[in-house]
């Protein structure tokens, strides 16, 4: 419980700058537009430098024309106006279509997320990922990434205006260079990796305080309250460490280019001064020059202050990036033949030499072969802890095997897409979640297309149409709707089932939160409506066993016992102990 998760994956910097170059060409139009406007609107602002410079040349001569330079200068700084305007409306737009992609995008990575990888990363990485590395993101899309294309064009225009007013004159610039070079390349080799070890922190923080809320009546019960709140105080002071870490480097970065800002323009007064006494450069070209180096100070702040919001966004993409990254994925590895092969041959489940470990050196399924015919109801019993709920995932494709193999209809359960493994096998656990709908929504989920009486025709066959027919199918039920209680809750997830008609189900205690009674009408019921499907049923419920076509009993994670109820109770093996230990049971 206090081991660090592994968590999710963080896509690698060449991947980012890949991902952005794709974003930008895809809005290469709207890019250009921007860009444009952005260039018109810092030329316009070299009219007004270099108006003040003649301005004051004239004056010096004897020239009375201060009107008719007031009046341009008022001009230029008009149209600058509207065109900065322009252009930042044109970003902002801009940015909030690429943050829309983004999310979507980050959307339809987490929905493909394999359950298994999901519970293996640990929850609260993938909660901090969808809330404070979303909002990182946007913030640099919104802010960071048109400030800092703002400030590029106005720092190289400026530049280019400094040049041709002599070149001489825009040597002072350049005295700030080697400071803030030496400094940004100091603050960019650390950023990136401060900023990902700060998200981190926040995730594993999330994820112990989400463990210590979901299992407070465990904590309480087994008295581990002290234990918690020392993994929160570890968590916190982590995450404390790392954000001292990202704030050292900017208490030395920005101080740093703040005293630089000072320099260019005592450098260009000094070195101005020079050559106009010296003749090689006018009072015009001087003033224009001095002009432009302290218009120079407020884009190159701006892009220094946004470029550290930038590696603030890219250490956040790079997680939400690698949300979509799955393991076959990262490794390079080949999907296999695909699942059309499934249609076109039977659908028998077969496995073969399946071995799997949640921990390496510590596996919980030990070589289990086993085939199921298309069509058969096959029991899985045993004692807790047996392994009958990984055999159910691991055929399932929530996790993949250790060793052996997986088909389903010859088809490695792991050359099946998402989207094909789930049309082809369901898994229902007694872990369900109502969303926030309506009931006809929440039994839509199953198939999104079907009509009010195949909803009906589904609640039906989990007896749940006397419940549901009073709420009625539009009413709102979960979060801030009827809530309902967790036996019908269960039977909406096998109503949706229903609905979806697999070939192959699974189901891990399915009705375990019903009473015993109901229980057994409700797997009498659905029996009649799946006929003809393959269903893998693991239950601690031996009324599921006895109406089975086989059982499998299992033990330490291996199959010790397979055959039919009245096979196993004549063998007199493990199940006829279970059954006969049940069986009184069930009758006292």
């Amino acid at each position: 419980m206090n081991e660090a998760s592994p968590g999710l994956p963080v896509a690698s910097v060449r991947e980012v700058r890949r991902h952005a170059r794709r974003l930008a060409l895809r809005h290469r139009r709207e890019l250009a537009v921007a860009v444009a406007l952005h260039s018109l609107g810092a030329a316009s602002g070299l009219a007004g430098p270099w108006l003040i410079g003649r301005l004051v040349e004239a004056v010096s001569a004897g020239v009375d024309d201060v009107g008719r330079v007031t009046a341009l200068i008022c001009v230029f700084v008009a149209t600058q106006a509207v065109l900065t305007g322009l252009a930042m409306f044109v970003s902002a737009r801009l940015g909030e279509r690429v943050l829309a992609r983004l999310r979507e995008e980050f959307v339809d990575g987490v929905l493909a997320l394999p359950l298994g990888t999901v519970e293996e990363a640990g929850t609260g990485d993938l909660v901090t990922r969808t809330t404070r590395d979303v909002d990182l993101l946007a913030r640099a899309v919104r802010y960071a990434i048109p400030d800092t294309l703002i400030s590029a064009v106005t720092i190289v225009l400026t530049l280019g205006g400094l040049v041709l007013l002599g070149p001489l004159l825009a040597l002072p610039c350049l005295v700030a260079v080697p400071i803030l070079w030496a400094a940004t390349r100091w603050y960019l080799r650390r950023a990136r990796d401060g900023y990902l070890r700060e998200n981190a922190s926040y995730s594993r923080l999330a994820e112990g305080l989400a463990e210590t809320v979901d299992g407070a009546r465990t904590v309480e019960a087994l008295r581990l309250g002290g234990r918690r709140a020392a993994r929160v105080d570890d968590d916190i002071a982590a995450s404390s460490a790392a954000e001292h870490y990202t704030m050292r480097l900017r208490t030395v970065y920005l101080p740093t280019i703040d005293v630089a800002f000072v320099l260019p323009v005592v450098a260009t007064l000094v070195v101005g001064g020079l050559l106009y006494l010296d003749g090689m450069a006018s009072l015009a070209a001087v003033t224009a020059a001095t002009l432009y180096t302290q218009q120079l100070l407020i884009p190159v702040d701006t892009l220094l202050f946004w470029l550290n919001e930038v590696q603030i966004g890219g250490a956040a993409m790079a997680r939400l990036r690698g949300v979509g990254r799955s393991p076959a994925a990262a490794s390079g590895e080949s999907r296999g033949p695909r699942a059309d092969a499934v249609v076109a041959g039977s659908a028998a489940v077969e496995l073969r030499g399946v071995s799997h470990a949640y921990r390496a050196g510590h596996d919980v399924l030990h070589d289990v072969s086993l085939g199921i015919a298309p069509g058969e109801r096959l029991a899985v019993v045993g004692p807790s802890g047996a392994g009958k709920s990984t055999l159910g995932k691991l055929i399932a494709g929530i996790h993949a095997p250790r060793a052996g193999t997986i088909t389903v209809g010859g088809v490695p359960v792991g050359a099946l897409s998402l989207e094909e493994l789930r049309a082809e096998v369901a898994l229902v656990t007694q872990e369900h979640h109502v969303f926030r709908a309506s009931l006809r929504d929440n039994v839509l989920l199953g198939r999104p297309s079907a009509s009010d009486a195949a909803v009906e025709s589904a609640l039906r066959a989990v007896d749940a149409w006397s419940w549901a027919s009073s709420l009625g199918l539009s009413t709102a039920v979960g979060t801030g709707g009827v809530e309902l209680s967790p036996a019908q809750a269960q039977q909406l997830a096998l109503a949706r089932l229903v609905l979806a008609d697999p070939h192959t189900l699974i189901l891990d205690e399915a009705t375990s939160l019903l009473d015993p009674r109901a229980a057994r009408h409700l797997e009498r019921s659905l029996a009649a409506v799946l006929a003809g499907r393959t269903v893998i049923a693991i239950a601690h419920r031996l009324h599921t066993a006895h109406d089975a076509d086989r059982i499998a009993v299992m033990e330490a994670g291996r199959i010790v016992e397979l055959g039919s109820h009245d096979e196993l109770v004549a063998a007199g093996g493990a199940y006829a102990a279970l059954w006969a230990s049940w069986h009184g049971t069930a009758q006292a």
